[in-house]
């Protein structure tokens, strides 16, 4: 059998530092806990943790496909492919980024499928990696059941991040390439933290955390997955046992987290690990970009920010911050997930 080329993350990216891990006391004193460490994602590539997911799962499926065991190949082999190769996607934004830059990288196609809430801003960035876009009248569930109508009917090769079977390969991969981030995190961290607040769209960022530093962690071993209270469809699935679609507009100011379903190899993972779950409301949402960069760390969004207003709103509240575990020994890890998307930032979110 042909060796299938990338069996690890690492391989994808050749700057040897990671992101950076900042320490930031203004909130550690504003929480009562010890210290806030915050993981910048917006430094990683595309300016979003979402490049160590989608690139890595698209790459994985097309060398597997094509039988390359290394880039070079997989790129003769896309070349050399009459039809072209074609990667398609649902997305609000980040996941088909990373998508289409892996088809960027393979020389393949692809093709990114939209819901119409989603900025211009982001869409330009997907369609300046060369994948053609498809607008999607609804919500992202929407777009992820147009991504896979069009890949049963055999028009490009799935690259999903959430869907219902629990050993589906590519969104295993996905997690695979998020671990990434959590064995950097346990090379950084001058001390393992006690809790982590990691926000949740449909669940696998939280889901890699969980399984990276689940053995790691010091007690209590809090793993707080947070979401927009209209979004909240990973904390609806770790109380039904099972991930289904959740009811009700999905609209929220933190737009990446928009979902209705969380993934089910996500949820495996979450239940194995005894994740917890809370929602945050809009204000908290919204203000947490603003907590953030008062206190010294970087511009980001209400989606990036989503795991500080979870620890913020859980610090605040007596019986939320008992229920957790929080005291003044706390060592709180947060993850910064996506850059801020202004017009002063080029590489946006």
């Amino acid at each position: 059998m042909n060796p299938i080329w990338p069996t690890d993350p690492a391989q994808l990216w050749p700057a040897p530092h990671p992101t950076e891990l900042l320490d930031l006391p203004a909130l550690a004193r504003r929480c009562g806990v010890a210290q806030v460490l915050a993981k910048a994602e917006n430094q990683r590539a595309l300016g979003s943790f979402k490049a160590l997911g989608g690139m890595y799962a698209g790459l994985r499926a097309l060398s597997l496909r094509t039988g390359a065991a290394s880039l070079e190949q997989l790129r003769e082999a896309c070349a050399a492919a009459n039809p072209p190769w074609r990667l398609l996607c649902a997305s609000d934004g980040n996941h088909g980024l990373a998508v289409a830059a892996a088809a960027r990288h393979a020389g393949a196609d692809a093709r990114v499928y939209l819901p119409a809430p989603v900025p211009e801003a982001r869409a330009a960035r997907i369609r300046a990696l060369g994948a053609q876009l498809q607008r999607v009248d609804g919500d992202y569930e929407d777009a992820v059941l147009a991504a896979e109508s069009a890949a049963a009917r055999g028009e490009g090769v799935l690259i999903a991040d959430t869907g219902d079977d629990p050993h589906d390969p590519v969104i295993a991969d996905v997690l695979a390439g998020y671990g990434l981030l959590a064995r950097e995190l346990r090379g950084q961290c001058p001390q393992p933290p006690s809790h982590v607040y990691a926000q949740a769209g449909v669940g696998v960022l939280a889901a890699a955390l969980a399984e990276g530093l689940h053995d790691w962690l010091r007690a209590p071993a809090r793993l707080v997955v947070v979401e927009p209270e209209r979004a909240a469809c990973v904390g609806h699935a770790l109380r039904a046992g099972r991930a289904e679609r959740i009811a009700g507009d999905l609209h929220t100011v933190a737009g990446m987290l928009s979902c209705g379903r969380a993934a089910s190899v996500a949820l495996a993972a979450l239940q194995r690990h005894g994740a917890l779950a809370m929602t945050v409301d809009e204000a908290e949402l919204e203000a947490a970009p603003a907590t953030v960069r008062a206190a010294g760390g970087p511009a980001s969004t209400a989606s990036g920010t989503a795991g500080l207003a979870g620890l913020l709103h859980a610090a605040a509240d007596p019986a939320v911050r008992a229920s957790h575990g929080l005291d003044e020994r706390s060592v709180v890890l947060v993850v910064i997930t996506e850059a801020a998307l202004q017009p002063d930032d080029s590489r946006g979110a």
